[in-house]
Parts: C-alpha cells; structure tokens; sequence
C-alpha cells in the first residue's frame, strides 16, 4: 500500500464544518508509511475538541482494515517562526471579552479555563482584567507566583490551570491607578516572563469595554480566537456589538457569543424566570452572523462555586454544570474550525 492508496481512502472523510472532503481540503499535512506503520499529520488545531476528535476517528476507521499501525499527529502552520511569536508553546490563546461590565465574564472566563482542563487539556488563565482582577479569588488560588534565577516567573497552578493575575502582584485592597502605557508594559512583561510551558489553550479574562488592555493584547500576541459575553437584555447586547467591532478591526476571530444568565430556576417553585430576558444573545449572534456558544443559566451555585474557589463546570450536577462543559466543548469546534479553514485556506 502506498501513499495514494492511502490518500483515497481518507478523501473518503468529510469535514462536516467545511463541508468537504479532507484531502481535498488540504488538511492532510503528511502521509509516510514505513515498516507496517503509516504516520499522519492532520491539520487539526484544537485539542480536545469533540469534532477534530471525530475526525481523528474517522481516519482510523478508514484505515483500519489495511493491516497497518496507525500514528497519528495534529499541527497547524501559523505561518510565523518561533522566534517571532510571543508565545511559541501556546497552541491557542482565547480571549474571553464583554462590551460591559456585570455580565459574568470572569466567571465565564474561568469556568471555560476549568471545563478545557477537565476534558485534558494543557490550560492557563491569564487575568488581564489589570483594574479589577477576581481569577485567583474564584480558583481559591492563594499562592503567590515563585521566580527563577532568571528573574522569570512561575505561575500557580489550580485545578490543572496556571495561573497569572495582576492581583498577584499587588497589595490586598491595593487599588490599580494606571494610565496606558503602564498597563501596556506591564501585561507585556508578564506575556514574555512567565513560565507558562506547553499549552494547550490559554484563556485571557479581559476587563470589561474596548480600552488599553485589550488593544495591547491584540497587538502583543496571536489571538487565536475571542469568546463575546453578554447577557440576554438589550442593553448588554448594545454593548457587545462594541466588542465584536473591536475584534473585527484587528482581523480577530470571533468564535461566537454566549449568553450568560440566561434564565433562573428556582430551587423552591422549579419554575423558570427570565431575569434579564430571554434570547437576546442567541438573536444577536444570528444577527451578526456568528455561531451561538450557549445559554448559562443563573444558577446561585454559580455564586457559589466563584466565591468558594470551585468553578461550577467542575461539578456533576447533571444541569447548571452541563451547560457549562457543552459551552466549553462548544468553544473548541469552533476553534477548530477556525484553524482548519485557515489550514485549508492556506494549503490551496
């Protein structure tokens, strides 16, 4: 068997996503076959994802009865050097954004870290919300970070996630009275000399609003994706469009919108109330023609779980927790498949 025999079979395979076959989508990256073993990188580029994981599945099935030892590997070219990007280990990086305050980003933010480290994967959570940074308070992460002799830093580790907040650094109580260029300076350093390792997705918790943070971030380093909170009510909404302009002027892709508090359910009645609304988010991601990531209820154990240090995805409550992890598995196709058609796009 040789490498076009092996090629048929894989045009077999189709990217339901991109709605074509994988060969001829250009996401075969390599085929070699030696020794009894055929070896197969495949342009995936978002570990753990149901669908990639599917379709790495799909490959084995189709090889299955050639007699041969299947190996299989995933890479995407992003087209820069190692030694140009910031953050040469980091596969992903994920921004979690929100055209206001008050809408659950950070919880968002950290249950979306947690829930992609309970699938397995390599996670860090970056607080970049440098004026009102939460993240260590919500993981229960009371450690502070150590330094090498190098003068780098060594982040805290909880729940599987590393950790890098601004609160860290500061005093307790100590307020954040920075202008721009500071801010900018800062998050650059703690970008370049932190021992972040191999990861797999890094999570960046921004502030609230389009301002100096998240400029520098989107100039600094190679966003691979940007998750956009809001809330069902008009008024959240309005300033989500905000976001999402901000991403669309820096060419970043948005992965889609997720509504946060979406409905309550009493715990007394078990009747639903809509607090804020209902629908807003998933109406407004139909609008703008994005994909919808999810509705997370209001639940008081979300509360909870933030103020006691135990992301609620981390729980098996079989309701408010499930919503979280499908949002989280939701957020990984969705990079994929942002990666595969750049891989695709760029194979043609």
């Amino acid at each position: 068997m040789d490498e076009q025999e092996i090629l048929d079979r894989l045009s077999g395979i189709e990217d339901p996503a991109l709605g074509d076959d994988i060969v001829s989508l250009g996401l075969i990256n390599d085929v070699r076959i030696d020794d009894g073993t055929v070896t197969i990188d495949l342009a995936l580029g978002a570990p753990y994802s149901p669908a990639e994981t599917a379709l790495a599945g799909s490959v084995r099935d189709a090889l299955s009865e050639t007699g041969l030892e299947i190996e299989l590997s995933a890479s995407v070219d992003t087209g820069l050097a190692s030694d140009e990007q910031i953050l040469p280990d980091v596969e992903n990086i994920i921004a979690v954004a929100s055209g206001k305050g008050g809408v659950g980003k950070s919880t968002v933010a950290v249950n979306l870290a947690a829930g992609l480290s309970a699938m397995g994967a390599r996670v860090g959570l970056f607080d970049a919300d440098v004026y009102g940074p939460n993240v260590p308070r919500m993981v229960e992460a009371g450690g502070r970070p150590k330094a090498t002799k190098e003068e780098t830093i060594i982040p805290p580790e909880k729940h599987g996630m590393k950790l890098m907040s601004m609160d860290f650094l500061l005093g307790e109580d100590d307020p954040v009275i920075w202008r721009g260029p500071m801010v900018h300076k800062v998050l650059t350093q703690l970008w370049e000399d932190v021992e972040w390792g191999a990861l797999d997705y890094m999570v960046v918790d921004l502030p609230p609003g389009t301002g100096d943070t998240q400029l520098t971030l989107l100039q600094s380093v190679p966003v691979s994706g940007a998750v956009i909170v809001t809330t069902p009510q008009e008024v959240a909404l309005d300033d989500a469009r905000k976001g999402l302009q901000m991403f669309g002027e820096h060419e970043t892709p948005v992965l889609g919108i997720v509504e946060n508090m979406s409905g309550f359910v009493c715990p007394d009645c078990g009747g639903e109330h809509d607090i804020f609304g209902s629908g807003g988010g998933e109406a407004f991601a139909e609008e703008v023609d994005m994909p919808f990531l999810g509705r997370l209820p209001l639940d008081p154990a979300v509360r909870e779980g933030g103020d006691t240090g135990r992301p609620i995805v981390l729980e098996d409550d079989g309701g408010t927790a499930d919503s979280f992890r499908e949002f989280a598995e939701t957020t990984t196709d969705m990079q994929g498949i942002v990666k595969r058609r750049m891989a695709s796009d760029a194979g043609r």
